[in-house]
This record gives structure tokens, sequence and C-alpha cells, in this order.
């Protein structure tokens, strides 16, 4: 099993919190992860997918009773978000005895329905978590491990993925899964959608990888509204398979692009939609830097510091950031994102720190080594910034 990051914060959180909300993709090691931490706190575990597990369920104050010491585990809770409710008397309850920590864990495939009925149900009693598909600190031991890294990349975090015996069972495990998603898991959380529409848009959105989003154009290509567009991206980032990515806009005088940027999340899914199979075609593939950008983006958005936020920024005139991370509103991170540390800085990206005079200016690259030029730019690894990260 590859330890995950998220592993020491969410027993922290669990001992804490009254209940705790772990979210993420299906397929992405929830499951896992919470059989994993069983292992040190004594659990329960209902698998709302299941009809024996929801029968349980109907009665989860009399469930509860049975199972006091126990941690409970809800896997798949979107499905019976009515659940919610009841669950808001037992924590109660159990705070005025003055057990105050660790009564639930929930398993939620999306944030959609759950972030909505929770926060309703549950506000002040639950504490949230994302998990992020298996990054390259994970992965990885050391900078050095580059085929590591290349598989990771090419195949994305999802364990099932990326772990698979071959690039080929590799990409039929991911086509599946997109298939998987399409008839039998969109529904669950939204309108009826025509898959072949979603899939579509969904590949369309694969081959426009960290650009700005024109909902007119996508709309003219698929043939409906631009409103229809917009809830169908709102739906892919809600079932957090996609990523919308802000402009930075606070207090610049100049003209800004202010549509955000919208990034596939996992690469591997990425290059599924693409038909993309091994790694001397990723690196042929038009697709091959914006696809590097969003694999580095994942991966620090899964290290962000609490309270840090990640953003763009370009003007009209072309002065850009590939990624801005923002620390509490003051210090400021300008990143740019190269598959290769010896290709020349855009004069643009020069420009734009000009505009911002961020703290410090890092090139992410996809090589083991990180130094710094003459000129105070930081040639950085993916692992060393990560770990940097994870440090601050």
């Amino acid at each position: 099993m590859i330890e995950r990051n998220l592993q020491s914060e969410l027993i922290e959180r669990l001992r804490n919190a009254s209940s705790v909300a772990l979210l993420g993709p299906r397929q992405v090691g929830k499951t896992t992860l919470a059989f994993a931490i069983s292992e040190s706190i004594p659990s329960v575990y209902l698998d709302l997918e299941d009809s024996i597990d929801r029968q349980k369920v109907q009665n989860i104050a009399a469930f509860h009773r049975e199972n006091r010491d126990k941690l409970i585990i809800l896997d798949e809770v979107q499905r019976l978000p009515e659940v919610f409710r009841e669950i808001r008397g037992l924590i109660d309850a159990e705070r005025r005895r003055g057990n105050k920590a660790g009564h639930f864990l929930f398993l939620g495939s999306a944030s959609i329905d759950l972030l909505r009925q929770s926060s309703e149900s549950l506000a002040g009693r639950i504490s949230y978590l994302e998990l992020f598909p298996v990054c390259a600190d994970e992965f990885l031991d050391a900078p050095s491990e580059l085929n590591e890294l290349n598989s990771l990349w090419l195949r994305g975090g999802f364990p099932e993925s990326l772990l698979s015996d071959s690039d080929k069972a590799s990409l039929r495990w991911r086509r599946d899964f997109i298939k998987t998603y399409l008839e039998r898991e969109v529904p669950i959380f939204g309108p009826r959608i025509p898959a072949v529409t979603l899939e579509r848009l969904w590949t369309m959105l694969a081959h426009s990888q960290g650009t700005n989003i024109n909902l007119s154009k996508l709309g003219t290509s698929l043939e409906i509204s631009n409103v229809s567009v917009s809830r169908y991206v709102d739906l892919l980032a809600d079932l957090l398979l996609i990523r919308k990515l802000q402009p930075y806009t606070a207090n610049i005088k100049k003209r800004l692009v202010r549509s955000p940027r919208v990034f596939v999340r996992d690469s591997g899914i990425t290059h599924a939609l693409l038909n993309i199979g091994d790694l001397s075609e990723l690196l042929g593939h038009p697709i091959v830097g914006k696809s590097w950008e969003g694999f580095v983006l994942e991966n620090i958005m899964s290290v962000l510091p609490f309270g840090a936020e990640a953003f763009y920024y370009r003007t009209a005139g072309g002065a850009e950031i590939d990624i801005l991370l923002a620390f509490g509103g003051k210090e400021k991170w300008a990143i740019e994102v190269k598959r290769n540390p010896a290709a020349a800085l855009a004069r643009g990206f020069h420009e734009a720190c000009n505009d911002i005079r961020p703290a410090r200016k890092i090139v992410v690259h996809a090589e083991a080594d990180s130094y710094s030029t003459n000129d105070d730019i930081e040639i950085k690894s993916l692992y060393d910034l990560m770990v940097e990260l994870k440090a601050k």
C-alpha cells in the first residue's frame, strides 16, 4: 500500500472533531485509507451502496448505540444524505456526555450533495478533508526517481491505474473509469445529462488543458446553450474531476484576463481522454506542456499549506505567471512550469513578476536537481518543491 500524506492528518482530525468527511472521486483510495486508520482506531464500516448496509442505517440511532465505542465509517454517504439529520442529534447527545470527537467518518465520492447536506445539518460538527490521487512525494522516495515520476505523470494518480501491470492495462482501466463515471456516477448527482455530450465536453477540456474557458465556443461545438455548458463544467468541478483555477486580480492596475483556467485534474484521465497510451506518444503530443503544467498544479495543490491559495496571473498585454501561490495574502511565490530547465523564460513572466513583486520566483522542471541562477530564479524539481511546501 502507498502511504498517503493525509493519513496522519485524518487521524488528528478524528481526535478533535465529532465527524470528518473525506472527499474525493471514486477509486482514489478513500476506503483503503479508512481501513488503514481502522487498524489504530476501533471502527465499523458500512458501504451505503450495499443494500444490507443501507438497512443498518435506516435506524442509525440503534446502530450507533450498539457501536458507541467505535468510529462509524459510512462509505458513499452522498447516496443517503438524509442520514445527516439524525446524526446531528447523535453527535449532540455524545457531546453532552463529554464525548466530543471521533464518532463518524463519512466517505464521499464528490463534494456536491455531501457538502450541501452536511453543511446544513452538521454545521460546527464536521471537518472536511480532500484525498487527492497519489502524488509525487507519496510515490517517489527521492527526486532522482525520474522513471517513477514519468509513470505517475503518464498514468495519473488513481491507484488501480498507477499500479497496473502495463501501460496498456492502465489505459484500459482509465477508459473504463471514464465510462463508469459518465453512465453510472454522474446521473446520481444531477439532472440526466447525455453521456455522449458530457464525454465530448470532457474530451474538449482535455484538448484545451490549462486554457481559459470559452463557454460560447464550447456550446457551439456541442450544439448546446452556454448555460448548459456552464452547468456541465460546474458539475465536473463538483465531482472533483476538473479544476477551475481562478485569476489573481487583487490590487493590480492592469487590464487582466479574468476567466478561470480549466484543467482536467488527473493527468492519467487527461491522457486517456486523448487516447495517449505511452510515454513516447505523450512526449510527441501537442498537449505535453499543458499536461505537465496540470500535473504540477495538482501535486502542488495536494500539499498547499492551510490558508494558502493558488491562482494564475495574466494581463491583456501578455504578462503571465502559470501558478501564483499566495500565503495568507502576504508572501507570494511566482511559479513557472517547464519540463526542460534550460528553456528560456518568456518576457511575460518577468513582466508579471514586476507587477506582482513575488518573494520567490521558481521554475518547476521535470529533472531531479534543484539550484538557483544568477538572476534570482530558483530551478526546482517537483519533489523538492512539494517537500518544502509540506514543511511550510
